[in-house]
């Protein structure tokens, strides 16, 4: 079989490449269906053990409802769900017939889901019955109840399209620090480029795995322990996030491979300080991913479960680039080394590699690897810019020390990371601006033991309006019903102006050395 695309220039460590390949089919239809599929514990209910036998029949139900639908190969399915078994399920209902998943999370609200159901155009939006009537009124396409009786009925026999491997299969919105969030266009191929699974994770037949995090940011956590026959392991998490509940789950069902981040184990360590002694896991292998991971963090992790929690660095464009393999010991505070197949260096601006111990930006290679994007979403122009180049460039800083372990040092922009979440700051303040008392905003994002980062919002206020707790509340409230509910600003300042440059635009800098 020849390569997908004479551009793509993969390493040795990657194989050979097939032309045509379909994610679903991959990693469902070689399963034996007496097998586990997937350990799934609702919020505060017992277990769910779910058979490939019944993920097949869902999935396959999912793909043939659909087709009826009139989707075809290359239309938009959206799914505005949570993690849960029928999620996933629909996921692979939609992949196997070509579909391409715009994923959605289940926390977006008002303004910013809206805005990515109209720029990708989904045939169908896929959600809980209780959001059927709201998110009817943020788009033209037809809307769906997710529930045990739509299949009713339904044939589970769907043959798979013959997707080629580079063929889109999934869009995920991601925010910058300038204009509205993009749609970052992922093939097929995409899933072959997550190698953590095995030269990290190393995972085995059967063992369980539990993936922290919502599957609109990576669905990596489900499908890349499916490809090594693994068991993916579903915590419910309906309401406020409870970290002694997740990890007595954990070690209720003997869990023993997982990826976390830092916030899920600060949250878990500022409640139960002696967590290990408490909870009994079995863990043998532990990897954190989506925010810098702290070096005490990580020792009070090893401290407590007896196995080290290792640091994965990547981006929602390719990822994880760098990391820690099993049996080595980077050194305390370092993200690792590339990993096997990721050809990343650390260049200045003129594209010119540093020296050690010398800060720069963190590259990757393009097109060297599977899982490198296709492109933004309906933006041509911007996809060649950022992805057509000979690196792509992360926007993340980091140092190299002489036997290439690399050390986070920050952004070069002005994202915020908070809980493991990427949040832009043109997003949050264009929603800030919708609020009758805001004349104008800028959020920057302030340290926090907790999150990692928390948003902090100054606003000017519109003549008429004075601070107050009360007002705060409101504006607080008024991003969690119109933009979602994590990436409201927990600090606010009323300033009587904000701080800008020679040619007007907002200096955060400036806002984020008055905080520190």
């Amino acid at each position: 079989m020849q390569e997908i695309d004479a551009r793509m220039t993969y390493s040795s460590e990657w194989g050979l490449i097939p032309q045509k390949y379909n994610i679903a089919v991959d990693v469902c239809d070689g399963q034996d269906p007496r097998g586990l599929a997937m350990v799934y514990r609702p919020d505060g209910d017992v277990a769910e053990y779910v058979s490939w036998q019944w993920m097949r029949d869902r999935a396959g139900r999912f793909g043939t409802y659909l087709r009826g639908q009139g989707v075809r190969p290359g239309d938009r399915v959206a799914c505005v769900l949570p993690p849960s078994p029928d999620t996933a399920a629909a996921i692979l209902g939609a992949l196997r017939i070509g579909a391409v998943l715009v994923l959605a999370s289940a926390l977006w609200t008002g303004e910013s889901l809206e805005y990515r159901l109209t720029d990708s155009a989904p045939a169908i939006v896929l959600t809980t019955g209780e959001r059927v009537t709201e998110i009817r009124e943020l788009t033209e396409a037809r809307v769906v109840a997710v529930d045990r009786g739509l299949l009713d009925g339904i044939s589970p026999h769907c043959p798979a399209e013959e997707t080629l491997a580079d063929a889109p299969a999934a869009i995920y919105y991601t925010s910058g620090t300038s204009g509205p969030p993009k749609g970052i266009v992922h093939a097929h191929r995409w899933l072959l480029g997550h190698n953590e699974f095995a030269v990290c994770h190393g995972l085995r037949p059967g063992e369980l795995f539990h993936g922290a995090g919502d599957w609109a940011w990576s669905l990596a956590k489900l499908l890349g322990p499916w490809r090594h026959r693994a068991v993916p392991f579903v915590f419910g998490n309906d309401g406020p996030f409870d970290p002694v509940a997740l990890f007595a789950a954990l070690a209720e069902a003997k869990v023993t491979n997982v990826l976390l981040n830092p916030t899920v184990v600060r949250r878990l360590r500022s409640v139960m300080p002696d967590a290990g002694v408490r909870l009994g896991l079995s863990l043998r292998c532990a990897y954190s991913s989506s925010e810098p991971l702290p070096a005490e963090l990580a020792d009070w992790f090893a401290q407590q479960f007896g196995v080290p929690l290792q640091d994965y660095y990547g981006l929602t464009e390719s990822y994880p680039m760098i990391g820690s393999l099993p049996g080595s010991t980077p050194p305390r505070g370092s993200m690792g080394r590339p990993l096997p197949g990721w050809q990343v260096t650390l260049l200045d601006g003129d594209d010119q590699p540093v020296p050690p111990g010398t800060p720069g930006e963190i590259c990757l290679r393009a097109r060297t690897n599977p899982q490198y994007p296709l492109g933004y979403w309906n933006r041509p122009e911007e996809t060649e810019a950022v992805f057509g180049g000979e690196w792509f460039r992360t926007g993340d800083t980091a140092t190299r020390d002489e036997q290439g372990h690399y050390y986070f040092l920050g952004r070069n922009d002005d994202v915020i990371i908070s809980s493991g979440y990427r949040i832009g700051p043109y997003d949050l303040e264009a929603v800030l601006s919708t609020h009758p008392a805001v004349s104008e905003s800028a959020v920057v994002g302030d340290a926090d033991p907790d999150r990692g980062q928390v948003v902090h919002a100054y606003i000017v206020l519109r003549s008429g309006y004075r601070p107050t707790a009360e007002l705060t509340r409101d504006i607080q409230n008024h991003v969690k019903t119109t933009h979602s509910r994590f990436a409201y600003p927990r600090r606010v300042d009323y300033v009587a102006s904000l701080p800008r440059s020679t040619t007007n635009k907002i200096q955060r800098g400036v806002l984020r050395a008055g905080a520190s």
